[in-house]
């Protein structure tokens, strides 16, 4: 039941269609009650549905098996988070709305963990110098993800703007200090399948 109504919000997101306790459980038959039940009103219901959100990216995260170039590792995660933008739009949207708390905040920062391991292996392999804390270099690689991302999922950008992201990562991790000619063969690694 949690999971229908999970997913019956998020499609309504996606349709546009305005989201109230009851045209959430029309057709459904359920009554209101269940909104409450599973919980315990719309508010929570929101900060489930923003919490599905990272549930679903920190999945596809861990499915990714670690290659040994840490940088085409941390191009891959990019790869990875620019996809689940796109395959989930509304969530994508959703997610990233503070007005309403996660109920597992730590569940969203386990998902920049990703990146700040990747990180963290590029400068112990020496291909980013160590001027900054693993964790300011993640942050500033999913930076580039999330506005790029923002701006193809859920703005005014066309698709194809996609395509700026290898030269925007490379951008990013030569001014990290990896080599330019080494950086752009990671990527071109990572991007093998590039988000569709």
């Amino acid at each position: 039941m949690r999971a229908m109504l999970l997913e019956r919000a998020a499609t309504m997101l996606r349709a546009r269609d305005p989201i109230t306790l009851r045209s959430l459980v029309d057709g459904t038959g359920v009554s209101t009650m269940a909104v409450y039940t599973h919980f315990g009103g719309m508010e929570q219901l929101w900060q489930w549905l923003r919490q599905e959100g990272f549930t679903l990216l920190a999945a596809r995260l861990a499915a990714i098996t670690p290659p040994r170039d840490p940088v085409e590792h941390l191009a891959t995660l990019a790869v990875a988070y620019l996809q689940h933008a796109l395959d989930h739009p509304d969530l994508y949207r959703v997610m990233f709305d503070t007005t309403v708390d996660l109920p597992d905040p730590q569940a969203a920062d386990d998902t920049l963990d990703f990146l700040v391991e990747a990180a963290a292996r590029a400068v112990t392999a020496g291909r980013f110098a160590d001027r900054e804390p693993a964790h300011v270099l993640a942050t500033r690689t999913w930076v580039v993800g999330h506005g790029l991302a923002s701006l193809v999922a859920t703005g005014p950008l066309p698709d194809d703007t996609l395509g700026l992201a290898p030269g925007l990562l490379e951008s990013v991790f030569v001014g990290f200090g990896d080599d330019p000619r080494r950086c752009r063969t990671s990527i071109r690694r990572a991007w093998r399948t590039p988000p569709a």
